[in-house]
């Protein structure tokens, strides 16, 4: 019997949240990613969205038992040395990124969202 290939996408990691807005403020405008899409089943439901930048891509869920608070999610960024200076120039108050370090995986940061994810950015090498 051949075997089929069966072609597999790039996982997409499901993160709770709890509050809306305060998500936006942190993926949206404080790490540039874009609002891809909202969905609720209902008027005043869980809000479940998607948010991307460049080929990275977040599920974000209010939906109880969607995501565990303090998941971690690797993300491999380009150039981690821009990325960094990027974030620094920003004025978030609820985060201040560390200076890359070398890591497995390459040079990188962690950045803890206001559900206690964490995103390890690092540039692989």
């Amino acid at each position: 019997m051949a075997t089929e290939q069966i072609g597999l996408a790039a996982p997409i990691p499901v993160l709770r949240m709890f509050e809306v807005a305060k998500a936006y403020e942190f993926y949206r405008d404080y790490l540039g990613f874009t609002v891809d899409w909202e969905h609720r089943f209902g008027d005043d439901f869980p809000l479940y969205a998607q948010v991307s930048r460049s080929a990275a891509k977040l599920h974000l869920s209010e939906h109880h038992g969607d995501g565990t608070p303090g998941s971690v999610v690797w993300v491999a960024v380009d150039d981690i040395h821009a990325f960094h200076a990027e974030l620094a120039r920003k004025e978030y108050r609820y985060a201040k990124p560390g200076c890359p370090e070398d890591g497995p995986g390459g040079p990188g940061f962690a950045l803890t969202d206001p559900f206690g994810n964490i995103l390890r950015f690092a540039q692989p090498e």
